[in-house]
């Protein structure tokens, strides 16, 4: 089983940008807890970053199945989406074809967004995405992977 994590804008920052309201661990040191957490579930864990919205689309363009046009790479997808996740209908677009298309992808945010500005409040990605985890630090992370892999297994 192969999971892909994709972290969006500004998560390249972490452990510099804003320590209380992201925390002070590093994007690589979080990176290596989420490989390390795949292996010990036998998962292989490939995790990218970019602030660019057209990576981020055409990364889970990647992972789809190839019956719908993508490499079918991954089996999961665990996604970040940082500020994209408010203003983006690409993105939104691409969780939508990959949920279709029976690709799990998880929703995650390090911060509580329903406890922060208004315009954080509204997940445009989070409404087509199979599930949303938010405002558990890094956890939010481990717990996206667990989900993003029962929801690959088709088991509750």
């Amino acid at each position: 089983m192969k999971l892909l994590v994709i972290h969006g804008p500004n998560l390249d920052l972490l452990g510099h940008r804003d320590p209380a309201q992201y925390g002070s661990e590093t994007l690589a040191a979080l990176d290596a807890r989420l490989v390390e957490a795949g292996q010990a579930r036998g998962v292989e864990v490939a995790c990218r970053q970019s602030n660019l919205e057209g990576a981020l689309v055409e990364w889970l363009h990647e992972a789809l199945p190839a019956s719908h046009g993508g490499e079918g790479a991954f089996d999961a997808v665990v996604v970040n989406p940082g500020g994209y996740a408010h203003t983006s209908v690409a993105l939104r677009d691409a969780f939508s074809v990959a949920v279709e298309a029976g690709l799990p992808v998880v929703e995650v945010h390090l911060s509580n967004v329903h406890g922060r500005e208004d315009f954080r409040q509204r997940l445009l990605t989070g409404a087509v995405a199979s599930g949303v985890i938010t405002g558990m630090g890094s956890a939010s992370y481990l717990l996206g992977i667990e989900a993003a892999l029962r929801l690959a297994e088709h088991t509750d």
